[in-house]
Order: C-alpha cells, then structure tokens, then sequence
C-alpha cells in the first residue's frame, strides 16, 4: 500500500500499487480513487522525505527507490510567491516550485514583461520585511502559471503610458524613517557574511530548498556588472538599480564617506522632486484611500459682509473636505462639511504675490455654494488643487493620475516665476527635506538635521538641472564607484588555516579578509584565473590562477555551490562584458533570508 496525500483537499489516500508501477501510472490511479472533477494537469508528485520531484512519469517506483513506507504528496507544481521587488513593492505571483530556480526566475521576469509592458532583468530574490501590504495579485491558468487576465487588470483602466509610468519605474521616496527603522542593518563584515548564505542553488527547484507556498521572499540583483543602460529604453532596470543601491546606502550595507553621504541624499531629493512631492499610485487591490489634512483658511463670500479667510484644520477623505475649528477636535464632528463631487474649481494665484487660492462652486438644493480656499505654499495648493480637481469628477486621491496632476500644477507654477533661477528648486516650499529618510543613521547621530539638511540643500544645487533618469544614472555610477561596490561576503576557512577569515568576491577578484577588522590580505584577479573546480564531498572550492598560485577554502555556514555560482557567474560576466551588445538575461536567482531579520 502507497499513502499518497492529496493537499488540495487535505486528503490521505492509499493505493495498492507495484514497484514496476510507473509515476504515469500511479498519478491515474489516483486520480480515479479520488472521482473528483477537477483538472488535475498542474499536479505532480513530490517525496517530501528526499525532497524530491517525482517529474519522469515514464519511471517507475522502484527506478526512484519508493518503498511502501513512503509518504508522497500529490500537489499543484504552480505556487504563489509573495515577491518584494528592489523599490521595496510587493506582487503576488505564481511559480512552478519544480522548476529550477533559474528557470522559475525567468518565468517571473516573463510575468513582469506582461505585467508591465517593458523588461526587468538581472535578478534575485529573499525574503520580505513585510512594509508595505498592498500587493497586485493577477488571475492565473492552472496547468502553466501564465496570466489570464489582460494587463489592464492590475491597475484597473489606467492605461501604463509615459504619463502613468508603471510601478516598477518610478521610485517612492522613503516617506517615514520609521521605514528605516523596520529594516535589517548589518553592523559588522559578518553580518553581511551572514546574510549571503541565503542566496539559493539555482540548479535546484524552490520545493527542494524548502520554500512554502506563499512565502515571503526578494528579488534583488546579484552580481553587480551592468551592461546596456540605456536610459531611452532601461527605464524599468535603471530605476530598480536605483532602489537597490538607495536602500543598500540607507541601511549602510556599503560604506561611503560624509561627502559622498550628501550628495546620494541630494539626488534623492532630486528624484523626489521630478516625480513630484507626492505620489499615489493605484493599486488593483488598494485598501485605502490616501488622504490629505493641514490648516487651511477658508472663506465663505456673502452679500454685506467684510468677513475675510479664517483658517481650519481641513481633512480631504474620498471627496469631502471637513474642516474643524482645530486640530484637536478633528476626531468630533465638523464645523462645516462639503463634497465636491460635481463642483467647479477655479485657480486664482499670483506668484508674486504668494497668492495660492482655490475657488469652488458646489451645487445645492438652492443653487451654487461658493467657498474659497487659500493655500500657504505651491506645495500645499498643488496637492489640495489636484484633490478638488479629482473630487469635482467623482475620483478620489487614490486615482493614478494625481500624482501626475500635483505634478503638472508644479511645473506650470514653476514656468510662471518672473526670474527663473535652480536654486528655486531648492525651496523648502516646494521640496520637503527630511534628513532621517536621506541618510544613514550614522550621520544622524553625528549633526542636527537642520545642518544636515543645508548640507544636502549645498549638494543639491549641483544636481538641480537634472532630468529624473539623469540623476537615477549619476546615483547608480556613483554607487558603483565606491570601494566596497559589489563585494559579497561569506564566511571561509582557507585551507592550512585554523580559523575562520571572510571571503569576498567582486565582479574582478577574489578577496582573502580578516574577519575582524576587513582588513585585505590577499586578491586574486579573476583575468588572471585559469579554471576552478568543486569537491562535492568535502564541500571544498578551489582555484587556481595562471601564476600557479592555487586557492582552497571550504564555506562553514553556506552550501559552496553558492560561492561556486558567484565565481562562476563573474567569470560569465567578464567574459561577457567583451561584447556589450548582449544582455544579461542569464544574471537572475533567488535569494531565501528566512529569520535572517
């Protein structure tokens, strides 16, 4: 008797099968005993014991070694990966978890190409911390993993176009440094040593490396040669780069100086300001409704009366503004109250004059109701204004295009100054400069924010005329320039050696470090490598390089097929790198961090 369980249905079955039974066979059989109308094309079975697939339908029991105590399940190969992408945002996707990783990365990049229009390459993935909730979860065909649903269903009637840029190309500027907070920081060489032992074998499937179903996990860029930038076409890429390299200097996973600190923090700042202050991007399965709520002067026109602004705290939710007498009492009902749906909003702003109103006329029983609103700053009459705007056709903040309408009222403020000049980028009525969500935490504790923030402000102006691509390119070469770019770390104990020492491989060379202090004892060049080779039974790498100089080390906490893929990869890549013309499909993997937070 064969127990098979059936997780579908959370159901033992037993079969009365041979060893000469082929896999086909047994599935059939099973299949019948259930009677159960259900397309069965995606399952398979998998032999949790040896963690194993049992795919060779044409091999029978015995050629696999299954003996009567065998406990199989009988499971759907195609699984949802909960995946967090570089810029820190979350889909849902579903995988073929018999797949070689290899194989299951490129089909999540093919899902993203459907998904977004446009190409992300280069890839890996561990798990996630969990920031951000809203997820895309697409409808998929059972027996293949492949979309049924048309693009369009992810992000509802908005169509992805170069004025509703995807997700996956416009960057969110770190909004709370709480965020920050949240997240794992390495505080030694071997932290990070630590971390890189979850990068996956990518010549085995995600079942047999123990991912579940619905599993946190991140895709990240692994090794670090980047060829075919183009910023006509790399749109996508160049901005998950960004994200990466963004969030690798936040969380100080690679050293940089004071210096180098405030200018990544100023093409921050530029960034944000390209892609406007704020930015609400709709998701298919949004839960919320963004929200505004300042002080704002109101003023209510009547025949007889000098009465002039007075000023409230006013709460913009779906498309009402309620306005209270202040702050404190927002949590009790309002002192006036109005929907805009169907009202007419008229601009009335002079720049010169700091002036920055807002008229509306809303329809009641008796007529039109008008109510003036006045703004402080651009930034404040951008958002409220675009909000109105919205609200007056029935949408609410969480529409697609108010990021792009708060956007199109700065710039059209912009082009009325009388002296256009940069350094007007730079005022803090227009960018909000926050240092706690620009720099590390190092440099919080070394100056007060507002030294910081004149710092980035000084840096800024270096940037300002630059196009939103333009600084994501200078962020990324900037991050590639610094010493530690591109280094992992892992654990190794050299052979002749009684202790362990840190290992690190570069996209050029191989590293010998003191654990303790980093310190470089020893690089090999890898255009100086002659061949390199695995002992599976001792888990021991070794490599040898043209001046007959041969290195061998054994990795303690991590499986050395994931070293022996490093070094293999950059080899793959230098050889790759004489012809700039190809891309690098081929640069994808998974990276599994489970508890490592």
């Amino acid at each position: 008797m064969l127990n098979v369980l059936v997780t579908d249905m959370s159901r033992d079955v037993s079969l009365r099968v041979t060893g000469d039974v082929h896999i086909g066979g047994v599935m059939l059989k099973l299949v019948e005993k259930l009677d159960v109308k259900k397309d069965w094309s995606d399952h398979a079975l998998w032999w949790e014991k040896k963690k194993t697939w049992l795919l060779k339908t044409h091999w029978t029991l015995d050629k696999y070694g299954v003996q009567a105590d065998a406990k199989l399940m009988y499971t759907p190969q195609h699984k949802v990966l909960r995946l967090q992408l570089p810029n820190m945002k979350s889909v849902k996707v579903k995988v073929n978890f018999s797949d070689r990783v290899f194989k299951a990365v490129s089909d999540i990049l093919l899902v993203l190409i459907m998904f977004y229009l446009t190409c992300l390459s280069l890839g890996s993935i561990y798990s996630s911390p969990g920031l951000y909730s809203k997820t895309m979860t697409p409808t998929y065909d059972s027996r293949d993993g492949s979309p049924l649903s048309p693009t369009s269903a992810w992000f509802g009637d908005s169509p992805l176009s170069e004025g509703n840029p995807s997700v996956l190309a416009v960057s969110q500027p770190v909004t709370s440094p709480d965020i920050l907070a949240q997240l794992f920081k390495p505080q030694t060489l071997l932290d990070k040593a630590k971390t890189n032992k979850g990068w996956m074998d990518s010549s085995r499937s995600l079942m047999e490396q123990d991912v579940k179903d619905n599993e946190a996990l991140l895709l990240r860029f692994k090794y670090y040669s980047f060829f075919d930038l183009n910023p006509k076409y790399d749109a996508v890429r160049i901005n998950q780069l960004f994200e990466q390299a963004k969030w690798a200097i936040l969380l100080e996973e690679i050293e940089c100086t004071e210096e180098e600190m405030m200018m990544f923090a100023a093409l921050q700042v530029r960034n944000c300001f390209c892609i406007s202050v704020v930015i609400f991007l709709k998701f298919g399965d949004i839960t919320s409704i963004p929200e505004l709520a300042d002080y704002i002067k109101v003023f209510k026109p009547k025949k007889l009366t000098l009465k002039g602004y007075k000023q409230y705290w006013c709460t913009f939710k779906d498309t009402s503004i309620s306005c209270y007498k202040s702050k404190d009492e927002s949590h009790g009902p309002p002192a006036h109250q109005m929907n805009l749906r169907g009202c007419e909003v008229t601009p009335d702003v002079n720049i010169s004059g700091q002036k920055f109103n807002i008229k509306l006329l809303i329809p009641v029983a008796e007529g039109m109701n008008e109510i003036w609103l006045r703004c402080d700053n651009e930034k404040q009459y951008a958002q409220w204004m675009a909000a109105c705007r919205l609200a007056s056709k029935g949408k609410t903040m969480a529409d697609s295009s108010y990021s792009l309408e708060v956007q199109n009222i700065l710039s059209f403020l912009k082009m009325q100054h009388l002296n256009p000049d940069p350094q007007l980028i730079t005022d803090q009525n227009s960018i909000d400069i926050n240092p706690e969500c620009l720099v590390s935490p190092r440099y919080l504790k070394k100056y007060k924010n507002k030294q910081i923030s004149a710092r980035i402000l000084e840096a800024h102006q270096n940037v300002a005329q630059m196009s939103l691509i333009e600084a994501k390119m200078r962020f990324i070469q900037a991050w590639q320039s610094l010493p530690e770019f591109g280094i992992t770390h892992f654990i190794a104990r050299f052979q002749g050696s009684k202790k362990d020492d840190l290992i690190g491989i570069a996209y050029n060379r191989l590293i010998r470090m003191d654990s303790s202090t980093g310190d470089a004892i020893k690089t090999w060049r890898f255009s100086n490598m002659k061949q390199w080779n695995v002992n599976w039974e001792i888990k021991m790498v070794t490599v040898e390089f043209a001046d007959e100089v041969r290195l061998s080390f054994i990795c303690g906490d991590i499986d050395c097929k994931v070293v022996h893929e490093f070094i293999g990869g950059y080899i793959f890549l230098s050889t790759r790198a004489k012809d700039q013309n190809e891309s690098l499909d081929e640069d994808m993997f998974f990276k599994l961090t489970s508890g490592w937070m």
